[in-house]
């Protein structure tokens, strides 16, 4: 009889018997920390899919695993494929990862025998492990910190919490409860989660914080859910932040100290938090967390995301509504004008925070008051900052890192993933080495947790400042600080390109400042606009992508270096300062950055947005006269990745990103206008007027 447990965070949730094709199971009772009577697992139950792994098809696809991988030892091989279509690669002796899929089931191999599977995600990690062979897996550090302490969770007790205008809301408190009867209930650290999206969803992921020795605190931001209030995003987060904090130092159980955790807006919220500086907010674990509005979302340059329409759409009623973020008409919904119309044609009814939004068109009080970074004084917070080069939220990072650059306890995770985090070796068709994915992201959160919490000498803050991953040599890096001390400074200018002059849209990069002053011009027709390639109902808005045809276009300027001779690795993000002069009052520039390899395939790593009439400040537009010359920079999201030798660095400018920004129709009125004027565009380069792009570079070491 095979016997299997899952483990969760280091928590032994659930064990597992397997008799013949049938699957039986002890499920953890979280209130006594004891297991259930034994059951027939017909089907996954909640307690297990919050660890992202199904536990009875791994179960019985382990036989076939183990045989698929006997055979392509016994060959010699590094890959296989199951009977199940399970493709597998060697990640190190003892591990091969699962590619093609998203929550992949990596395997742990010992002499020859299957003995795990691990599926990490965003900031968790779940291991399925054969009974005696924990201690092969990452689950013997977690017992190494823990040992085998749990403590089981009170039943959940709702609380309506004031603000400091009235309003009330909505509050789940999960409290740890002492397994040992002799051990009273004492005071105890909280974890705070604040969420637009149902305090009770997934509500049993934040279980393994309360068996832990925290309590956890999650609420309903202002206006969602069971919550009074207006629903403004950012709007009141600081506010209300630092009201939950203070009510949450108050209760009988607290002991005073508050950590707080989550990703994207729950990201956000911790940062604006943090911005009101309440003495109570010890530490931070911020995931993807969403920054200003203008230099993240929803207005990121000037422009306005029209990416991020799937969310609106999910949260534009009380209650958080995911099946509205999957249509087949998003190329419709994209051309309704003016915006204002938007909401009530595609989904029935008005949505009012985008009618806010779209009626304060430069920043103003609306947006200040949710700008966190702006808002943050002297005040800081310990902080554990983690995002991916492909977040769409990775600007709100960057932000972060900006903010924290001079502060020493802070530690940085930046890996080569989505805004879904750590949970994919495959993006849309771009391939990531075999450990691209980490297994201790959720260890180094708990470990942030105790230290700053709790005040336990575990090491955490001797760890590595920043860890990150380069891409091309697929390399995990550390550093001492963001951005990586010792870099080197390399510009690249816009240039022409005598080989390839057939071409009106190819350019090259050059080393050297070109000194005839020149220009390279494309018509930008707001009725046609150039595409950003994303699946708008995925909302993940930076992913990867070929944008080899994509650059065909005649509104699409390319300028690429030489084929490289040697290996050129960039780490950090790019600012490309253009020229720019165009026959119209407005206009955007979209600028990328990609990588061409051999077979001339361009794959998008960064990108950076503005519109020109907010190239000098966001609260005051500047609109261009016709013909006039006009610096204008933007700055990139941020990567690091090593341009393989045989390869070209590419740098592409157009003024159009559909399904990223509504396009701007080159009016006063921009992306909200009515009227459509096509822009004769110029990018000036040469001369006075040299055009460039500023990157940083690394040397790369041996591993």
């Amino acid at each position: 009889m095979e016997r299997w447990g899952l483990y969760v965070s280091g928590i032994l949730y659930g064990t597992f018997e397997k008799e013949g094709e049938q699957i039986f199971h002890r499920a953890l009772d979280t209130y006594t920390g004891c297991l259930k009577e034994r059951e027939k697992l017909e089907e996954e139950t909640s307690l297990y899919t919050f660890g992202k792994i199904n536990v009875r098809e791994a179960i019985l696809h382990a036989g076939a695993c183990e045989t698929a991988l006997q055979a392509a030892k016994a060959a010699g091989e590094t890959c296989f494929v199951t009977i199940y279509g399970e493709r597998y690669e060697k990640r190190d002796e003892r591990t091969y990862a699962q590619r093609q899929v998203k929550y992949p089931r990596d395997l742990i191999v010992e002499n020859g025998t299957m003995a795990a599977f691990v599926t990490p995600s965003r900031d968790q990690c779940s291991v399925l492990v054969r009974e005696g062979m924990e201690d092969f897996t990452i689950v013997s550090q977690w017992k190494e910190m823990y040992g085998n302490r749990i403590y089981g969770v009170e039943p959940v007790q709702t609380e309506m919490v004031p603000m400091r205008d009235g309003v009330l809301l909505a509050t789940d408190v999960y409290l740890p409860r002492p397994l040992d009867p002799s051990v009273l209930p004492g005071k105890v650290p909280a974890v705070l989660v604040r969420t637009p999206y149902g305090k009770g969803n997934n509500a049993a992921s934040y279980y393994r914080f309360v068996q832990r020795g925290y309590a956890v605190v999650v609420q309903d931001v202002r206006g969602r859910e069971d919550s009074e209030g207006e629903w403004l995003p950012m709007y009141h987060e600081v506010e209300d932040g630092d009201d939950t904090l203070t009510w949450i130092a108050g209760q009988t159980w607290s002991d005073g100290s508050v950590g707080m955790t989550g990703g994207s807006y729950l990201g956000y919220v911790q940062w604006a938090a943090a911005a009101s500086e309440n003495p109570h907010l010890k530490a931070m674990l911020s995931s993807v967390c969403a920054g200003s509005p203008f230099v993240d979302i929803p207005r990121r340059g000037g422009c306005f995301n029209s990416g991020m329409l799937a969310w609106a759409f999910m949260v534009s009623g009380q209650r958080s509504a995911p099946e509205l973020m999957v249509r087949d008409d998003w190329e419709e919904v994209l051309d309704i004008r003016p915006l204002e119309n938007l909401p009530k044609k595609a989904l029935g009814y008005d949505v009012p925070f985008l009618k806010t939004w779209i009626s304060h068109m430069d920043y103003d009080e609306i947006w200040a008051r949710g700008n966190w970074k702006e808002r943050t004084k002297s005040c800081r917070v310990p902080a554990l900052i983690m995002s991916g080069w492909f977040d769409d939220n990775g600007m709100g990072t960057t932000e972060a890192l900006e903010l924290y650059e001079d502060y020493k306890e802070k530690k940085v995770i930046l890996g080569p993933w989505m805004h879904g985090g750590n949970a994919d070796y495959d993006i849309h068709g771009f391939a990531l080495g075999n450990n691209a994915l980490r297994y201790d992201m959720d260890l180094l959160s708990f470990a942030w947790l105790e230290h700053y919490l709790k005040g336990i000498d575990n090491g955490i803050e001797k760890t590595p400042t920043v860890e990150y991953y380069t891409m091309g040599t697929n390399r995990w890096k550390t550093a001492e600080n963001w951005p990586v001390p010792g870099t080197r400074e390399l510009v690249l200018y816009l240039d022409g390109d005598g080989e390839n002059a057939a071409v009106s849209n190819q350019g090259k990069l050059s080393y050297v400042k070109p000194e005839a002053g020149q220009y390279d011009c494309y018509r930008y027709d707001p009725k046609h606009p150039s595409t950003h390639i994303v699946d708008m109902s995925e909302n993940e808005l930076e992913v990867p992508e070929d944008y080899t045809r994509e650059e065909t276009r005649d509104d699409v300027l390319c300028y690429s270096t030489e084929i490289l001779k040697e290996n050129l690795t960039v780490t950090g993000d790019a600012l490309a300062e253009i020229y720019l002069s165009s026959n119209c009052e407005d206009t955007d520039l979209v600028v990328r950055i990609t990588d061409v390899d051999q077979n001339g395939r361009s794959m998008k790593l960064a990108d950076g947005v503005i519109s020109a009439k907010y190239r000098n400040q966001f609260d005051r537009p500047e609109f261009l006269e016709a013909g006039k010359v006009y610096p204008v920079r933007i700055r990139t999201t941020k990567l690091s990745h090593t341009f393989l030798k045989g390869h070209r660095l590419r740098v592409t400018i157009t003024s159009s990103a559909k399904n990223f920004i509504f396009p701007n129709r080159n009016t006063r009125d921009g992306f909200n206008s009515v009227e459509c004027k096509t822009a004769k565009n110029r990018i000036h380069r040469g001369g006075s007027y040299s055009s460039r792009v500023v990157l940083h570079t690394e040397e790369e070491t041996k591993p």
